[in-house]
């Protein structure tokens, strides 16, 4: 083994047993992690970026996995035919993974400081106010804010941003020799991101830590990769330094991909009635103290924002994570208590209860941020896509079954694949489902939160291009909740810039991109299209 390399994978071939037959996801598959170096692996979803990252660890569903070739080498030892007890010393430890969907790899009965604390036990052997105390800065040094009051919170009081965030602390807690991050930076706003690739950079300098990059996001592999391995169907295309790939990509896949950024402009329809009207809206979420859990203040979430949306149109509402975006969307759909008027279709809905609200679900649908955690683990494709159809009662069984077909054509997906369950999909593949599910009632309004967040740019790409012509086609309307600016641009006719549960820049989306006014703002665009930094 080379004393400069980490790690070396050599004709890694990975294979799935799918029924009675066995499906090769990653065949022949070489390369080398060097000792303090980044090194990227990028493709489409499906491509086996994860699945080659996670063989690293043997962390793939054994035993339907199978490797039935190659070596993984790290410190002279294969990791594929490790014994569990030694690899067990390694995970975590020497080796640590940040996964893509956090909500998913958390746990939900745990509050944060225990999930934290319970790694530096096992590994550093830190327990009570010691293991607090490095908790405290772990969480710090991802950019928790005031991470003394988030040590007692579970993961679903975090936005998805913080959660991640979370993730990120966890992986580094023991200063490992490599870090597999699998999109880690996927749930975080574009200000978020520039932090977190400091602080990837600084911890590498510190401990000449590698780092292998799993992700769909060229401009942040621009900015921080030392070398680049782009993988199709299973297969490294191309591997070359992150300067000679950008600069001269040699593969038309590469070519393809480096093309893929989301571009142009949001469907040029014209602006109807006003859909949706939104005055005063408030989401305060009591903060309790004491015996007798008195509200002694309370937590500011949306605080008074107004706009009014014409149908046909897209408002984008970008900010950072934790800023409100999603809780503003939730209590617009009333699916959160909020005070305030919200009007649909000119009905006041925040005087109406839920049962009243029911029948108009049909013309309000969402698509959620994390895309694994809203699909039923136990329901098949098409029953997921068909489900608000039999709720509704819309159409016969076969009218039903060929809308499901119609919506999975829309939104890329073989039909065959809709008897299919959610886990055997990549990540990207399950957005493109929740995507669906939303299309197939041809609803008025469309919540988007994060709807491209877990998706490559080539995907990314065919959605924006697919949410325009549907806008286009039915007259959409939608709100885009995201902190890709590029898509954001890409989508919207107007613009709502929340920071802290306020509005601090509202108007024209093409204005405000052109010249914004509040220094919030002019962060936040900087942050999204600053030219890539250089790597050292």
């Amino acid at each position: 083994m080379n004393q400069d390399n980490l790690i070396e994978v050599r004709d890694l071939a990975v294979e799935f047993t799918v029924g009675q037959q066995r499906q090769r996801v990653v065949e022949g598959v070489s390369f080398d992690i060097r000792r303090g170096e980044t090194l990227a692996l990028v493709g489409e979803s499906g491509s086996g970026k994860s699945v080659t990252a996670h063989s690293i660890l043997r962390l793939l569903p054994y035993p339907l996995a199978h490797h039935p070739s190659g070596t993984i080498t790290y410190g002279n030892r294969d990791l594929l035919h490790l014994g569990e007890k030694q690899l067990r010393h390694i995970r975590g430890n020497r080796i640590a993974m940040i996964f893509q969907e956090p909500m998913t790899s958390l746990n939900p009965l745990h509050n944060i400081e225990k999930q934290i604390n319970e790694i530096l036990a096992l590994h550093k052997g830190l327990h009570g106010k010691a293991a607090t105390a490095r908790t405290l800065e772990l969480l710090e040094m991802v950019g928790i804010p005031e991470p003394h009051k988030r040590l007692k919170a579970l993961p679903h009081e975090l936005s998805g941003g913080q959660r991640q965030r979370v993730m990120i602390a966890m992986a580094l807690a023991n200063e490992p020799e490599l870090l597999i991050a699998d999109e880690p930076t996927t749930a975080l706003d574009v200000t978020v991101q520039l932090k977190i690739l400091e602080l990837l950079k600084q911890l590498q300098a510190r401990l000449g830590m590698a780092l292998l990059l799993i992700s769909h996001d060229l401009n942040l592999v621009k900015r921080i990769a030392h070398r680049v391995c782009v993988m199709q169907r299973g297969r490294i295309v191309e591997q070359a330094s992150c300067d000679e790939l950008f600069r001269a990509p040699q593969h038309p896949y590469t070519q393809v991909l480096l093309g893929a950024e989301p571009s142009g402009g949001p469907a040029s329809n014209i602006a109807g009635a006003p859909l949706l009207e939104v005055e005063d809206l408030r989401v305060w979420f009591p903060i309790k103290k004491g015996l007798l859990r008195r509200t002694v203040d309370h937590v500011k979430a949306v605080d008074g924002i107004n706009f009014s949306l014409p149908q046909g149109q897209t408002l984008g509402i970008v900010g950072e994570s934790g800023s409100g975006k999603s809780t503003l969307g939730l209590a617009i759909l009333r699916l959160l208590s909020s005070q305030g008027t919200i009007r649909f279709q000119g009905k006041t809905l925040d005087c109406l209860s839920q049962q009243e609200v029911r029948p108009l679900r049909r013309q309000m649908q969402v698509v959620f941020q994390d895309p694994f955690g809203s699909l039923s683990p136990r329901m098949c494709v098409s029953e997921i896509v068909g489900e608000g159809l039999r709720i509704h009662r819309i159409g016969t069984a076969a009218e039903q079954e060929q809308a499901i077909i119609d919506a999975l054509k829309e939104v890329g997906l073989d039909p065959d694949t809709r008897y299919r369950y959610p886990h055997e999909f990549s990540g990207g593949q399950r957005q493109r489902i929740a995507i669906a599910r939303a299309l197939v009632l041809k609803p008025a309004l469309i919540l988007l939160d994060e709807p491209t967040s877990a998706l490559d740019r080539t995907v990314q790409r065919q959605v924006v291009e697919l949410l325009r012509s549907l806008q286009a086609k039915y007259n959409l309307t939608y709100l885009f909740i995201s902190h890709d600016l590029a898509v954001v641009k890409a989508l919207s006719h107007q613009l709502m810039v929340v920071k802290q549960g306020q509005v601090v820049e509202q108007g024209s989306a093409r204005s405000i991109f052109a010249a914004p006014q509040h220094p919030y703002t002019q962060q936040l665009l900087e942050a999204a299209f600053l030219a890539p930094t250089a790597v050292d």
